[in-house]
């Protein structure tokens, strides 16, 4: 299968990006950019919140990466910075 190629620059997306919002159960949780340490780029969340199960409140972590599919392979990551 052929690599996926991202349709845009890291300079794009520095530039560019915003936090995107993810709706899990009734939370409405923002997502931050980010760069992550292995070069690709993408969206960051991790927290905490409540979701109701038989109308018994638990509380679960969040832990989520929204990675650019083809990101990592960008000029000027740390592979680059590090050469």
């Amino acid at each position: 299968m052929a690599k996926s190629v991202c349709p845009i620059t890291r300079e794009e997306f520095r530039a560019k990006a915003r936090p995107v919002t993810v709706t899990i159960g009734n939370a409405n949780l923002p997502a931050d950019v980010k760069e992550f340490s292995t070069g690709s780029l993408g969206w960051y969340l991790n927290t905490k919140t409540t979701i109701e199960v038989d109308g018994k409140p638990v509380v679960v972590q969040i832990g989520l990466n929204l990675t650019i599919v083809g990101s990592k392979e960008l000029p000027g990551g740390p592979a680059t910075a590090a050469a």
